[in-house]
């Protein structure tokens, strides 16, 4: 799995994230509401099989934005 952190100007800021699928990759974005991206960061790495099998499971039943599946943290 690759991550790749961007800022957002209100301070949170999105997690990008690839699932592996066999030889394919599914890229996948977590909207974040921390105020640094070290913390989404660090929450995301804790909970990252749990953001994984939702991930899945979304793109299983096809809930997609544009081609990406689109998560958020509470």
């Amino acid at each position: 799995m690759m991550v790749v952190r961007r800022a957002k100007s209100d301070g949170g800021g999105t997690i990008t994230f690839f699932l592996a699928l066999g030889a394919g990759r599914q890229t996948c974005r977590l909207a974040t509401t921390y105020q640094t991206q070290k913390q989404a960061f660090s929450y995301f790495q804790k909970h990252r099989t749990e953001f994984e099998r939702i991930a899945r499971t979304r793109l299983t039943s096809g809930e997609l934005e544009d081609g990406i599946v689109v998560l958020s943290m509470l």
